[in-house]
């Protein structure tokens, strides 16, 4: 069965994620059944990263603020997780079905694609935005 998508409870929280006047810094996308579904949303990037567990898989769309002495601003990215307990079947799949998130999730910074717990670190995900991000003013801040 082909896997579809709740377009309209996915982009209402894709939109919270975005807003400058929300608190929201993540929404989380997961499979229930052949449907992708949101499966949470918070200002805490640790709860997201605790969604992330070895028989899950899903996206997240996170903002992580960023910037150097002269501006900050908010960046976006697109992480999908697959734990290591996914059978290869669901990992191929996933691969495909990010196509579908991604008719949602238009607007990011950088993608990862992740398996392993100690690459969701929040400063490494920052460093990576920050890198993609272009000009970097730090060194002339005094």
């Amino acid at each position: 069965m082909a896997t579809r998508i709740d377009k309209e409870a996915c982009r209402e929280a894709y939109n919270q994620v975005r807003d400058d006047n929300s608190d929201t810094n993540w929404a989380a996308f997961k499979y229930e059944g052949s449907m992708i579904i949101p499966a949470g949303q918070g200002s805490d990037y640790e709860d997201f990263k605790r969604m992330c567990t070895d028989d899950s898989r899903l996206f997240g769309f996170v903002r992580i603020t960023t910037g150097d002495a002269m501006s900050k601003r908010a960046k976006f990215t697109l992480i999908t997780w697959i734990g290591e307990n996914i059978s290869g079947l669901q990992r191929a799949k996933i691969s495909t079905d990010k196509a579908i998130v991604k008719e949602i999730v238009q607007n990011f910074a950088k993608e990862f694609m992740l398996s392993d717990l100690r690459e969701l670190d929040e400063d490494y995900i920052r460093m990576e935005l920050k890198k993609a991000g272009g000009a970097n003013y730090d060194a002339q801040a005094e």
